[in-house]
């Protein structure tokens, strides 16, 4: 009854045939919109043979450092000059508790969680205000400062050690692990990032409407802008964290051996005469299971936002 009621004049000025024929044509064309490629046969095209060949390639690839380092840990110090291991041996456990008692492993625990937390919050939090500011605020030179934004990813890192560990060392900051936090609270790679999502994510008559309403644009960055971000900055946070945790580089320049990361840390399971790789594999085992419980937790959520940052429209 609504249905008719409702096309009633519609009928009257083209014809009930001609209205019913336009809505099968709206339906069709939307639910062809919604549906899967179809295959030679007409049915949905799954993948072939290739393709999960392809994959689980892939998937072996990256499993595999992680499942050597996990195999010859778990033998003794002579496992590697008796041949190449195949079997998963018992020493597993042992091997850990050698790690524990040679470097100060939960210490260096301990500052590898804080410093990544921290370094991937500030990013995900300063990325994001830059990339609301570059996406929907129009200031001039807008355009010039995001390219030399984006132009400093092309300086290599190691060219700013020098002039940095002089500024941390002005700061009395050597040793310490704000000289790991503060060069990093912000990313060339997030202000982009961000800027490219919130550019097509956020609607700008959004924005007007919340200032219309009477709120500042940070308001309108927190209540609208943030929420908007979540994906992107999920995925942003992780990748940080990633980066942040098995970065070895400037923490082993900056930081004491008595106030390590965990990279750091493990390096000094390397003596000058003999390396036990079954110890330093173990050891670069037990710094990994934190990421693959991270990833555990939040792929879902790393997946959505490399996803939605991916698709246009």
């Amino acid at each position: 009854m609504t249905t008719s009621s409702s096309n009633a004049p519609l009928e009257r000025i083209a014809g009930g045939d001609a209205v019913r024929g336009a809505a099968r044509g709206l339906r069709g064309r939307g639910l062809r919109g919604r549906s899967r490629r179809p295959g030679p046969g007409g049915g949905l095209r799954r993948p072939g043979f290739l393709t999960y060949g392809f994959l689980g390639a892939v998937v072996l690839g990256a499993v595999f450092p992680l499942y050597w380092s996990l195999l010859v840990g778990s033998h003794d110090s002579t496992v590697l000059s008796r041949g190449v291991p195949l079997v998963p041996g018992g020493n597993f456990l042992a091997n850990a508790a050698q790690v524990m008692d040679s470097i100060p492993f939960w210490k260096a625990m301990g500052n590898s969680v804080l410093v990544s937390t921290v370094t991937a919050a500030s990013v995900v939090l300063f990325s994001t205000l830059a990339g609301f500011a570059f996406a929907k605020l129009r200031f001039r030179g807008s355009k010039a400062l995001l390219v030399f934004v984006i132009a400093t990813m092309a300086v290599p890192t190691q060219l700013g050690v020098v002039p940095l560990f002089i500024v941390m060392a002005k700061f009395g900051w050597t040793g310490s692990l704000w000289a790991v936090i503060v060069p990093g609270v912000v990313t060339a790679f997030g202000v982009f990032w961000m800027t490219q999502y919130l550019r097509d994510a956020l609607p700008d008559e959004l924005i007007e409407a919340v200032r219309m309403d009477g709120a500042s644009m940070i308001q309108a960055f927190w209540h609208i802008g943030l929420p908007a971000a979540r994906p992107a900055a999920a995925m942003l946070a992780l990748f940080t964290f990633v980066a942040t945790w098995t970065n070895f580089f400037w923490p082993f320049i900056v930081l004491d051996p008595s106030n390590p990361t965990l990279p750091v840390a493990l390096q000094l399971l390397q003596s000058a005469h003999f390396v036990d790789y079954s110890v330093v594999l173990t050891g670069a085992v037990l710094s990994t299971v934190p990421l693959l419980l991270l990833f555990v937790v939040a792929g879902r959520q790393l997946v959505s936002g490399i996803m939605q940052g991916a698709v246009k429209g």
